[in-house]
């Protein structure tokens, strides 16, 4: 294939709606396109983490039929914590399936992006462990407990990236495709604090992401209408809709590869 541009895949965040992030990047290996660098937020750090440290689509897919929720939560006290969860789960399961490697060591550039919750500057993590990384970009906070790396604090990456096209950029992509799996405002029970936080962030994403992806070259929406943020019940419609979107976005990233002298091989 001849090669131009590098070519960045921005994966954003949305919690359990993340597993959508698994079909695009199987459609993105059928079509024998492999990004140069891949950088996450929340949920997409997640699967920008397998991805970067070699698994394919299908082994993406199988891990994601695997999980379970008890993997990557673990409850605490929030009397005693400054959150629902310590995240500490996330990070083991990471680590796990990575094989311990860190960050550097991953066969794809991979950056996983974070909040400094002291100076509200986003950070994007390109050494250190892979688990604790995906852990501090994950952690909602009030739901998750800040994560403490190298003296700073950290929190989700999606308050100040919900989908990082610009972390994207910065790591050298010269074409960004895109993944927005943030889902719209619904109406939720008042009572429920954790559903009124995540619907919190999803607001403030929508607002952010209008700026963020005007900055894509290709923008890709999975059709996850009716799949909540900790809908795990719904992974394989996830990964389907993920397929579909990628599928739909194929002959406009094929015009922006093209106009990078890097054709997209022969549909198979």
């Amino acid at each position: 294939m001849t090669r131009g541009g590098r070519v960045g895949l921005a994966l954003g965040g949305g919690a359990a709606r993340g597993f959508a992030h698994v079909g695009v990047i199987q459609v993105l290996q059928r079509e024998g396109i492999r990004p140069d660098v891949v950088v996450g937020t929340s949920a997409g750090s997640l699967v920008a983490a397998l991805y970067a440290h070699g698994m394919d689509g299908a082994a993406l897919q199988q891990a994601a039929l695997n999980m379970e929720e008890a993997m990557i939560a673990d409850w605490t006290v929030p009397l005693f914590n400054r959150g629902l969860l310590r995240g500490e789960a996330l990070a083991r399961y990471v680590n796990q399936m990575v094989q311990g490697r860190l960050i550097e060591h991953a066969a794809l550039p991979l950056g996983i992006v974070a909040t400094d919750l002291v100076s509200g500057q986003g950070v994007v993590f390109r050494r250190g462990d892979t688990g604790t990384a995906v852990r501090a970009s994950s952690a909602v906070p009030g739901v998750f407990s800040p994560v403490p790396i190298n003296g700073r604090t950290y929190v989700d990456g999606g308050l100040v990236a919900p989908v990082p096209v610009q972390q994207a950029r910065e790591m050298g992509a010269e074409l960004v495709i895109a993944v927005d799996i943030s889902s719209p405002p619904q109406a939720l029970p008042q009572t429920d604090p954790v559903r009124v936080l995540l619907q919190t962030f999803t607001i403030m994403g929508q607002s952010i992401n209008r700026h963020v992806l005007a900055q894509a070259d290709v923008v890709v929406r999975p059709a996850l209408d009716g799949v909540g943020s900790a809908d795990f019940a719904a992974r394989e419609r996830s990964i389907a809709a993920g397929r579909a979107a990628m599928q739909a976005a194929l002959p406009r990233l094929r015009e922006r590869l093209q106009a990078l002298r890097r054709p997209l091989p022969a549909s198979r």
